[in-house]
């Protein structure tokens, strides 16, 4: 590889650092052609691109990043595979889902809206980090439920302003 080809894969990587929010690192190494198929169609299914990277050339991608990835360049050791989605736990819960059948691949760290997880162990953390569409549909269920409740007061109040007070006090 020239230094021109890795010049332009330092800023092809930059620049795929630098869309993506949510970034996992994690060793594919040593899964057969069929297993790596597999993988590489469950990504897709779901909606993320994975990729295997030259350690030196992502380490140099993120120094030439705007983001702080902190311990994070320390993980590129041996074979590494580059996850990115939009989602922040898509990638998590499809490596614990693979790794039912598997004990490929392991977690070598990510980069989560600012965040950084280091290692293997924080795999469930990860699958449990809610997305943005999630909280918001849990803040409008909770602010729709006190409404609710004020509806059916007024319902059940029978129309008539003490009925109503009566109802509403009750609650």
């Amino acid at each position: 590889m020239t230094r021109e080809e890795k010049a332009t894969v330092i800023e092809d990587l930059t620049a795929q650092l630098a869309e993506n929010a949510n970034i996992y690192l994690a060793d594919i190494s040593g899964l057969d052609a069929t297993t790596t198929s597999n993988l590489r169609r469950a990504c897709f299914k779901a909606n993320i691109k994975l990729s295997v990277v030259k350690n030196t050339l992502l380490a140099k991608a993120m120094e030439a990043s705007d983001k702080d990835f902190g311990e994070l360049p320390e993980v590129l050791k041996g074979n590494t595979s580059l996850m990115l989605a939009e989602t922040g736990n898509a990638p998590a819960k499809l490596i614990k889902n693979f790794r039912k059948k598997s004990d490929k691949p392991v977690l070598k760290g990510a980069f989560i809206e600012e965040a950084i997880y280091i290692g293997d162990e924080n795999l469930d953390t990860l699958v449990n980090i809610k997305s943005k569409e999630e909280v918001i549909g849990d803040i409008i269920g909770l602010l729709q439920s006190p409404a609710k409740n004020v509806i059916s007061g007024l319902k059940s109040g029978g129309g008539k302003l003490a009925g109503i007070l009566k109802t509403l006090s009750e609650k």
